[in-house]
């Protein structure tokens, strides 16, 4: 019997319109194939509600944010250099509604799979060796502690000025961003016959106390989860194993700047940041699911974005929010039957002489994606 949710849409600025239509599309195919009934209600963030209101945040979005399943979004911003919206004060630009919004929906856990598809190991910027036995990791980076919140200052010392941020990290904090990884790890290994879950741990343990007392907690959640293997690496050498050899990595866990820096990393070896969904948890089941790309203001309107990011983190969203995870494996595999059929949008087309490829729009994509649910 199908079941009922309820969807918050934050289509936002640029080609955040265009590929959330094509991720709605998809759901709504999934709703048909499998009986189910998503409700959606279209909410405003970022540029969008600037203009319409004044605010990049307004209270009625986190309202019913809060009110529903999950929160699907776009891509929110524009250009820096061109848009009205950033010759405001900083609390008041399109930015500024993704941090807050990440507070008032309580989104501590950020999550980022790279996955590199047979079909685009050509685009692959890794060595043949690399990219021949392939990756399918998943970055788990902490988003609310780190040196990103703590205490900032700018002061004037003998002379000089001399800037101060303060790197603050809690037990609970660290704990809560780790049983999230370990979950993780284990349930992908529930969908993969003879696989070991891993979870590898990322921090500055020989210099830093923050990352002493994450590396600390680690180990005491590991206790609870023997059937998963732990390791501990050091920010400077993942960076390094990233590209020298990603096919080690399973779940990766590590705070919040680190995680920024590495899940950049690991979103450029799958070859396009327009093939990479993310999620952002809570403790509870509400999350929010984005494209890890920007909004793209150049080609906004053009219809030649990439959707498959949205539609990705649509499949996201099935999984951990709705917990249709036989249906999110649907999404899934269909756009690997979209990619094995030749479908690319231009940012992934490569040889476009191919017989094999046909390159499409942004709707087209989406269209073959929904086929073939």
């Amino acid at each position: 019997m199908g079941k009922e949710f309820k969807i918050a849409v934050i289509s936002g600025d640029g080609i955040g319109p265009e590929i959330v239509a094509e991720a709605k599309k998809v759901l709504n195919r999934v709703a048909e194939v499998y009986g189910h009934t998503f409700h959606f209600t279209d909410v405003l963030m970022g540029g969008a509600a600037i203009d319409k209101t004044g605010e990049p945040l307004p209270q009625e979005t986190i309202d019913n944010c809060k009110a529903s399943d999950a929160v699907l979004m776009g891509s929110i911003g524009g250009d820096p250099n061109t848009s009205p919206w950033y010759k405001l004060s900083p609390e008041k630009r399109p930015e500024a509604g993704l941090l807050r919004i990440r507070k008032e929906l309580g989104l501590f856990a950020n999550l980022r799979p790279a996955l590199l598809y047979p079909e685009l190991k050509s685009a692959c910027p890794l060595k043949e060796t690399a990219a021949e036995k392939g990756f399918d990791l998943v970055m788990v980076r902490e988003l609310t502690g780190g040196l990103y919140f703590g205490a900032r200052r700018t002061e004037e010392v003998n002379g000089e000025r001399v800037a101060t941020d303060t790197l603050v990290y809690s037990e609970s904090e660290i704990r809560r961003v780790a049983v999230k990884a370990f979950e993780i790890a284990r349930a992908r290994a529930a969908t993969k016959a003879g696989v070991t879950p891993k979870v590898t741990s990322i921090d500055k343990a020989n210099v830093l106390d923050s990352s002493r007392l994450w590396r600390d907690v680690l180990n005491k959640v590991s206790a609870d989860y023997p059937d998963v293997t732990l390791e501990h690496m050091l920010v400077d050498n993942c960076a390094m194993q990233l590209v020298l050899n990603p096919a080690q990595f399973d779940v990766v866990v590590t705070e919040n700047m680190f995680g920024d820096i590495l899940s950049d990393e690991a979103s450029m070896i799958t070859g396009s940041i327009g093939m990479l969904p993310s999620a952002s948890l809570n403790e509870s089941s509400l999350g929010l699911y984005e494209p890890s790309g920007g909004s793209a203001p150049d080609i906004a309107g053009k219809g030649i974005a990439n959707p498959l990011a949205t539609i990705l983190s649509a499949a996201m969203l099935l999984r951990y929010s709705l917990g249709l995870s036989k249906e999110a494996d649907a999404v899934e595999e269909a756009v690997r039957k979209t990619l094995a059929d030749g479908f690319r949008t231009k940012d992934i087309a490569g040889d476009a002489n191919d017989e094999a490829i046909t390159v499409t729009g942004t709707a087209g994509m989406g269209d073959a994606v929904a086929e073939r649910i």
